[in-house]
Parts: C-alpha cells; sequence; structure tokens
C-alpha cells in the first residue's frame, strides 16, 4: 500500500488519559492552596477580642480549608483511573493481561494512593506555610494566644498528617465507587453527593441528636475532625475515630467494587 493510502494511527487514548490525569493532579494542589490561602487571609483576630479561649478559631483547621474544595479534584482523578478503561474498552486487555481482577483493583488502588499521597502532601505543606506566614499579620499571634502554626507541634501534625490521609481516603472511596458503577459521570455524582450533599442534609434536620449521628457518619464531615485543633473535646468522635469514618467508608466502597469487578464481564 502506498504512502499516500495509509491511514494514520489514532493517538492513544492513554496518552490523553495521562496529560488530564497531570492537569487534574496540578489544580487539587492549586485549588488546595489557593482556598486555604483565601481563608487564612480574609481572617481577622482584632487585638484584644481574639484571645484563645474566648473564640471558636482554629488556626491549623483554617490554614487547612482548601482540602475540602481539592477533594473534589483528587476523586474525578480516582473515577478516572478506572472509568476511563471502561470508557475506552482498555479493560478489556487489562483483564486478559492479568485474569486476577482483584490484583488489578489493588494495584489501580495502590497507584491511585501513591499519587494522591505525593500531591495532597504537597498541597498540605504549602498550605501550612501560607498560615505560619499570613496568620500572625491577621492577629492570630502568641500575645493572643495562639501560637505560631508548627509541623513540631503535635496537634498541628495531625491536622496536617491527618488532612493528606484524608485526601488519600477520598480518593480510595471514589476508585471504589467507580469500579462498582462503571459510569464515570454517576461515579462523580455519587462520590461528591457524599462528600458534599451530606453535610447539608445534617444542616436542615431539626434534631439534634439526629444531627449529631449524622455527623459521625459523613465521611466528610467527620473525616475533616482531624484538623481540628480547638476544642477537639466537644467533637461528636475524637480526630482520629473521625478519619476511621472515612477509612469504613472507603474499604466499603472498595469491597463492594471488587465484588463487583470479580461477579461481572468486563
Amino acid at each position: 500500500m502506498s504512502k499516500a493510502g495509509r491511514r494514520p494511527r489514532p493517538r492513544p487514548r492513554r496518552v490523553t488519559t495521562l496529560a488530564s490525569t497531570c492537569w487534574l493532579l496540578a489544580a487539587a494542589v492549586a485549588v488546595t492552596i489557593a482556598v486555604s490561602a483565601a481563608a487564612v487571609v480574609t481572617a481577622a483576630c482584632p487585638p484584644g477580642t481574639c484571645a484563645a479561649g474566648q473564640s471558636a478559631a482554629d488556626p491549623a483547621k483554617l490554614s487547612l480549608t482548601g482540602v475540602e474544595a481539592g477533594q473534589a479534584f483528587v476523586a474525578i482523578i480516582a473515577v478516572l483511573a478506572i472509568c476511563g478503561e471502561y470508557g475506552t474498552g482498555m479493560i478489556r486487555v487489562t483483564l486478559t493481561a492479568m485474569p486476577r481482577r482483584l490484583c488489578v483493583l489493588a494495584a489501580k488502588a495502590a497507584l491511585v494512593g501513591a499519587v494522591v499521597l505525593a500531591a495532597g502532601t504537597a498541597a498540605v505543606l504549602a498550605s501550612v506555610l501560607v498560615g505560619r506566614l499570613a496568620l500572625p499579620g491577621r492577629g492570630f499571634t502568641p500575645a493572643n494566644g495562639y501560637p505560631l502554626l508548627s509541623l513540631a507541634a503535635g496537634p498541628d501534625l495531625r491536622a496536617a498528617a491527618g488532612s493528606v490521609l484524608y485526601l488519600t481516603l477520598v480518593a480510595l472511596l471514589a476508585l471504589g465507587i467507580a469500579t462498582a458503577v462503571r459510569d464515570s459521570a454517576v461515579a462523580i455524582g455519587i462520590v461528591l453527593a457524599l462528600l458534599y450533599l451530606f453535610p447539608v442534609v445534617t444542616a436542615v434536620v431539626a434534631s439534634h441528636s439526629w444531627q449529631r449521628h449524622l455527623e459521625q457518619a459523613s465521611p466528610l464531615t467527620a473525616g475533616l475532625y482531624i484538623q481540628v485543633t480547638v476544642g477537639v473535646h466537644a467533637l461528636p468522635l475524637a480526630p482520629w475515630q473521625g478519619l476511621g469514618v472515612t477509612a469504613l467508608w472507603a474499604a466499603g466502597a472498595l469491597l463492594l467494587g471488587g465484588a463487583l469487578l470479580r461477579l461481572r464481564d468486563a
């Protein structure tokens, strides 16, 4: 066949997916830092009116506000990691090369978890740095009872490390749901509803007792207790218990996704 008659080879979809994943990772880091910075620079702690113990302000949690926004991009990354292959049909090739389907899911979970762990660490460290530099100028000073943010302080370290783990758990939760439903739009909708609509429903419930129970069951609300360093004893769950709730959601989603992956055809 002549060169003129040859059909051009289609561009590999895996390259496109990889590029989109890189952009989403960059967006997750950028949005987390930007939202955290916006929360910090708009906070106010006037001298004489913001002493620790008289205010509900929590510098560590304030500096990590962006995690709540960045998790949406993390969830999308995890969904595309599996649904992208279903969309292109490459999942058949993957499962032919590796018939042990649970191993495929475990490998994807390890890869997604490692990528999000790295990106989350960069975003959280930058957010903490912004808080350390900017909060004193907003009145959060040692003179007002607020020590500088420092990863050498146990509560601040727990808030930062826990936020990275939280983002990783959100990614695993999204991966499990995406494996179960196999449709990117549906999976993203379910994950974002779990993360963002749960607190909305909680807020409109009239019963204080039910509100407390819903907060304890919410993967977002309970999971982000890990960021709290002020008034910890008033929380419905201890910080690590709250993160454990998110871990249970992630484990349940992965178990469901793994079971359906084994039972259904590709």
